[in-house]
């Protein structure tokens, strides 16, 4: 065995369920994971080789060949509508390769879905570094200091973002943006105040205040957390645990990274208010590969927690109260965000979603009881046992109470992170944050609803129209089919684990229709195709299998004028396929001349 699997054996732990921790370690040291090691690290996990190559391949950022350097470029829409097509190019100029290439200096090119970054696009992330706002001119700056052998730290071009983005621990470019405060994002919650009020109280006093307060989840699903927590306090079992879901895959969405940055010691409190409440010694923060920049400021945030008594064993003085916290890295899949794809993920097998039921808090993490919240929604949970449940309730609405917090990006001056409270209309939005001559909103991200000017009236609001928190904003100048819709489609195509046939076959016939017709083929019953493919993708396993035609229908229910457009009005049929084209290949080869 190799001394460098040997000590990361000993930190990690040689058990199954860290096999990615392990990955990660591996590829950081060395870049990849060669043969050799694949092989060494299945024998000590007493795992087959295949086991380790099959969960290699399900995510994106690990790599069996070797490289100096790694660029990952977004190819999001956001990024693409900023600029993004150019950035690409000047990589691939200036680096003499294609994307998915390795140059002849040792540097890998490849693009990749949403970096969290939408509010500051184009971003790549270079080795774990964040490169946001990129243009043509700062791609060759960066790419000629790298093969000068210059640090990626002596190659920012912008100023050290705002808020903690600056410090030491975190280093970066990238700014929060926080545009808006409300009760989560303001500067008047004093660290340690909920926890101490919490363990004065009974566990299920706790319970009983988010229950009164009607907090539900905010990564999207919007369940009642204090029910959550009381399902998985009733659980049979000693053994729970508390995750927190921080795998902000949803394209659009950044507002856990602001959470993250600037108020991760709320986070570990409200984390630590739950396992109180639930009865788990044990928290595991899932945060996506994506925010690996992070890393130190969490674990920072973590030493001081522990050095101030609250984590550890009797937290805060509290005989028999002990809880800690680790953090788990995924290594790039969206369906991770999905709470059992994500377990799934943290017992180190492909995050493939497990059939429900049981639920996790039954049987979730090690099949023992798991409680998974959102960022947003621990930290919510702090203001709440701060000032009671009956005090949150006035803010929103009598059926979604509380605030949100929305990342707000597209075409719109003032882009960033807003709390807002729920029951704004989508109108209010957009004068919120500057933006004029909108064609269509897409809320909730491509999992969510395209929504056109006679909807912007609607409330956002868990009774109307609900989101996890991104919005999109495309003015008139954006080819809604082609540069949103399609992207999208594309995105829950690479996205899907592929394990129902619904997700992972539906989704590529719908976009091979979708691209026949931008490409001047189209015929009225490919519109009628589309709405009846869309709903065999209902019958999917999770949530990303079921929302994945969402692009398709509800663009097709609010701009009907566009498919429209794109339909031959004096064609019935048109299958788009060229015989001559089709056959013009092998005639030049045989020097045949085709006879139709």
């Amino acid at each position: 065995m190799s001394a460098l699997i040997q000590n990361i054996l000993i930190k990690v732990g040689q058990k199954k369920d860290r096999l990615l921790d392990i990955l990660l370690s591996v590829q950081e040291a060395e870049s990849f994971v060669s043969d050799e090691n694949i092989k060494i690290i299945a024998g000590s996990l007493q795992l087959s080789e295949i086991d380790v190559r099959q969960c290699m391949s399900f995510y994106h950022f690990f790599s069996t060949k070797p490289s100096r350097h790694r660029i990952f470029l977004n190819d999001s829409v956001m990024a693409n509508l900023m600029g993004g097509q150019k950035v690409k190019e000047a990589f691939e100029k200036v680096l003499n390769c294609k994307q998915g290439e390795i140059n002849a200096d040792g540097i890998g090119f490849y693009t990749t879905a949403c970096i969290g970054m939408s509010d500051q696009e184009p971003a790549a992330m270079i080795d774990g570094v964040i490169f946001p706002s990129l243009t043509p001119e700062r791609v060759r700056f960066v790419v000629e200091g790298i093969n000068q052998g210059k640090s990626l730290s002596d190659l920012y071009y912008l100023p050290l973002g705002d808020g903690r983005n600056g410090g030491a621990a975190l280093n970066t470019m990238v700014n929060s943006n926080i545009r808006k405060t409300g009760l989560l994002l303001d500067d008047y919650y004093k660290s340690g105040s909920a926890l101490t009020i919490a363990i004065e109280k009974s566990e299920l006093e706790v319970i009983g205040i988010v229950k009164t307060s009607g907090l539900r989840g905010r990564g999207g699903a919007g369940f009642p957390t204090g029910m959550k927590w009381e399902f998985c306090r009733s659980s049979e079992g000693a053994e729970k645990y508390i995750i927190c879901n921080a795998d902000e895959g949803e394209p659009g969405t950044f507002k856990d990274r602001v959470i993250l940055t600037e108020k991760i010691e709320m986070l570990l409190e409200g984390m630590t208010i739950a396992a109180y409440a639930i009865g788990a010694r044990e928290g595991i923060i899932y945060l996506r590969h994506e925010y690996q920049y992070m890393r130190q400021h969490i674990e920072n945030a973590l030493a001081v927690a522990r050095t101030k008594k609250m984590l550890g064993n009797n937290i805060l003085g509290k005989d028999g109260f002990d809880f800690d916290i680790r953090i788990q890295f995924g290594a790039g899949a969206y369906v991770c965000g999905e709470e059992s794809s994500l377990i799934e993920s943290m017992e180190g097998k492909r995050g493939e979603p497990r059939f429900k039921p049981p639920f996790p808090v039954q049987k979730g993490y090690h099949n023992k009881p798991t409680s998974v919240n959102n960022v947003e929604t621990f930290c919510k949970v702090c203001r709440i046992i701060e000032r009671g449940g009956e005090w949150y309730r006035r803010y929103g609405t009598k059926q979604s109470v509380g605030t949100k917090l929305l990342s707000i990006s597209g075409d719109c001056p003032r882009p960033g992170v807003y709390e807002i409270e729920w029951g704004m209309t989508l109108y209010q939005m957009l004068e919120m944050v500057g933006a004029t001559n909108t064609q269509a909103i897409q809320v909730g991200g491509p999992s969510g609803s395209l929504i056109g000017k006679t909807g912007f009236d609607r409330k956002i609001c868990y009774s109307d129209i609900s989101t996890g928190g991104s919005m999109m904003i495309f003015d008139q100048s954006r080819d809604l089919i082609k540069d949103v819709v399609l992207n999208f489609l594309e995105f829950f195509i690479d996205e899907s684990c592929g394990s129902c046939l619904s997700c992972r076959a539906c989704t590529q016939q719908i976009r091979n229709k979708l691209e026949k017709m931008i490409h001047g083929k189209g015929v009225s019953t490919d519109i009628e195709d589309l709405k009846k493919w869309a709903k065999f993708t209902l019958v999917s396993r999770c949530g990303l299998g079921q929302s994945a035609a969402n692009p398709i229908s509800t663009s097709i229910a609010n701009f009907p004028h566009l498919y429209q457009a794109m339909v031959q009005k004096e064609k019935d049929y048109d299958t788009c396929f060229d015989l001559a084209s089709a056959v013009a290949d092998s005639c030049k080869v045989v020097n045949r001349v085709p006879n139709f």
